[in-house]
């Protein structure tokens, strides 16, 4: 993940979540440390967020439209899982991940 492209996931987020997020919001979600964790994320957003941090953030990912669920989570397209069922709970997953996002933040 570069940049420009967490600067984008930050803004698409906040879409998914109906709510903008602040860096200092972004600091919390990754969990980095309340002093200096907004300086982190604008850094990161210039040079890109490595290790750990840029795993969570593709996790993250999930809960907006905009990313593919990725396939160690995709349990939506197995063989017992009836096709006509499968965009439902592909949208009940990215609800839950907003949710999620959502309990981080409060």
């Amino acid at each position: 993940m570069t940049g420009p492209e967490l600067k984008q996931l930050r803004q698409d987020l906040s879409d998914a979540i109906g709510r903008p997020l602040s860096a200092a919001d972004m600091a919390r979600l990754c969990g980095l440390a309340p002093d200096g964790g907004a300086d982190t994320i604008h850094r990161w957003e210039v040079s890109g967020p490595s290790g750990p941090a840029r795993e969570l953030l593709g996790i993250l990912a999930m809960a907006s439209d905009r990313y593919p669920i990725l396939e160690n989570f995709n349990v939506f397209d197995r063989f017992n899982i009836p096709e006509a069922e499968r965009p439902a709970r592909r949208q009940e997953f990215r609800e839950k991940m907003r949710d999620e996002i959502r309990g981080r933040l409060d």
